[in-house]
């Protein structure tokens, strides 16, 4: 594990070395390390042919998937920066996040055609802009994200990050003024990364719930600590706390993080009578405070 020194170490490391395990899960969809990587090198290929390079931002803007790994991966072998956009935002805050990254490109889920709409000639150094899901008139005329990868060969561009270079760039929530570019490097982020195995019990056997949103550290970061040891990831689109409830049984999930008012909508759901969570070892909850009585019932229910 010690090699594994940036974004791109991981999905080099795990496509080579286990390629058959199953790496991420979203609804029916599974794929396997041997398929992240491939489709990280198609989207590293297509990123390049609009002159995209080292430390140069790729943003991303659409609630969790599959897609949020092609680019974050794709990016990365490149060198280059994936930066995700906290989707709840309006069209203005969205052009100013895209517009100070200096994003070349901007890819979007499809729920988000009328915010491209908006601004898309706002836009300061964007070149491409892509949609995922639909072509033609169904996403708003803008060119389709996986036909565009597709019409790429899967190879591995082969550059080599450094230490200083930028791993995460994440933005503030701006309640005090415009959002801020948060950028971590990755000494700073795989710096903690064997001190988050110990503490969490992370494994490449684990199977980690990626729930929390991943434009935020909670959901992004959290799931590329699974993602360093090489474990399944189980990516909730929506926060649905009863649909969580099924998600970890049905999945056999080991390790997940969630925020308290989640445990607390969990606990109050019909279905967390008589639901099995024996698959659960570590349950981590942050970024607000949690009651006594919420932790207690999590302790009793949970059992993690």
């Amino acid at each position: 594990m010690s090699a594994i020194a940036n974004v791109a170490g991981i999905v080099r490391t795990h496509g080579v070395g286990r390629p058959e395990h199953t790496a991420l899960i979203e609804g029916q969809r599974r794929l396997s390390w041997a398929d992240v990587y491939e489709r990280a090198q198609r989207t590293s290929q297509a990123l390049a042919s609009v002159g995209v390079g080292a430390e140069d931002r790729v943003a991303f803007l659409d609630k969790n998937g599959i897609e949020h790994f092609d680019v974050f991966f794709g990016a990365s072998l490149l060198n280059a920066v994936a930066v995700d956009v906290n989707w709840r935002l309006a069209p203005p805050e969205v052009a100013f996040i895209v517009n100070d990254a200096e994003a070349k490109v901007l890819v979007a889920g499809l729920d988000f055609v009328p915010i491209l709409d908006a601004i898309k000639d706002e836009l300061t150094s964007t070149t491409k802009i892509l949609v995922i899901g639909g072509v033609g008139e169904a996403n708003g005329g803008y060119d389709d994200f996986e036909t565009w990868i597709n019409g790429f060969d899967a190879q591995d561009p082969g550059v080599e990050a450094v230490g200083g270079d930028v791993a995460f760039q994440l933005y503030s929530s701006g309640t005090t003024g415009r959002p801020k570019g948060v950028m971590l490097s990755n000494d700073n982020f795989f710096s903690l990364l064997p001190m988050a195995k110990e503490i969490w019990e992370l494994s490449g056997d684990a199977v980690n719930l990626a729930a929390m949103p991943l434009f935020h550290i909670g959901g992004g970061g959290w799931a590329t600590a699974g993602m360093y040891e090489g474990c399944t990831t189980v990516i909730l689109r929506e926060l649905d706390p009863a649909g969580l409830i099924d998600l970890i049984q049905n999945e056999k999930v080991t390790h997940g993080f969630v925020v308290p008012a989640v445990l607390q909508f969990m606990l109050m759901m019909p279905n967390m009578e008589g639901a099995d969570f024996s698959s659960l070892k570590i349950l981590v909850y942050g970024a607000s405070p949690i009651s006594e009585e919420v932790l207690a019932a999590c302790v009793e229910k949970f059992k993690p």
